[in-house]
């Protein structure tokens, strides 16, 4: 029953491309509240992606909201891709290309070493397009405005990282990270380590915790699901 269902479920949803997170969020809660005939209800999400991204989402519904700090700290794996040799103010397709260098002389030994080296714990600075707290505001608002600001880095830790320059020079890649994890800053920091720069210009979230996006259904799904069950 679409009662029991609101009171207390955690679902997951594959996020579509170009949507933020809380337009799933918010799509999701207009109809459970239209189904329901209330006017407030509590839905959250565990984890939020970027619009360009697509994949898990983690969905909280009613008393599963309590959930949501411990869901989102979970370990997240990624697949996408990184172009190498252009870079963009946002480390991703959100801005135009804003350098071009030659890739040519970049060889396999070369990218694995770099690979490597992101293995472990260590420090990431998150983009400046990014929803980073600033004095207040979100660091996009500087960034679109054209204001340089200083971000402090985070502590991550990156359990797995495997790439394929079979589409050279676009590297596929899967990725295993801790919470806070910017993949657009990988993509940033693999291209200056190898002294080309590089774009974020693919991401898929796979997996969260022990979620799987296999186990996912599209917003529309869970719309046509909320609208089939009885009250």
């Amino acid at each position: 029953m679409i009662t029991e269902f609101a009171k207390g479920s955690t679902i997951l949803v594959d996020k579509p491309f170009e949507w933020t997170s809380f337009d799933a969020v918010n799509k999701l809660r207009w109809h459970l509240k239209k189904r329901l005939g209330v006017k407030k209800l509590k839905v959250g999400h565990a984890g939020t992606l970027d619009p360009l991204a697509t994949g898990l989402l983690v969905i909280c519904i009613g008393k599963h909201t309590k959930l949501i700090e411990g869901l989102t700290a979970d370990a997240k794996t990624y697949t996408g891709t990184f172009l190498l040799g252009k870079t963009t103010p946002s480390y991703d397709l959100e801005t135009t290309y804003n350098s071009d260098k030659p890739t040519g002389t970049i060889s396999a030994e070369q990218m694995e070493e770099v690979r490597l080296s992101f293995l472990g714990t260590q420090q990431q600075v998150p983009p400046l397009f990014s929803a980073k707290q600033i004095d207040g505001k979100r660091a996009y608002n500087y960034a679109r405005a054209g204001i340089e600001k200083e971000l402090k880095s985070n502590t991550i830790e990156i359990t797995d990282f495997k790439i394929d320059a079979s589409r050279f020079p676009e590297i596929d890649f899967e990725i295993s990270c801790s919470k806070g994890t910017y993949i657009r800053s990988i993509a940033h920091d693999f291209g200056q380590k190898l002294g080309c720069g590089a774009t974020l210009i693919a991401l898929r979230r796979t997996q969260s915790g022990v979620y799987d996006v296999k186990d996912s259904r599209s917003v529309d799904e869970w719309i046509a699901f909320i609208e089939e069950q009885p009250l």
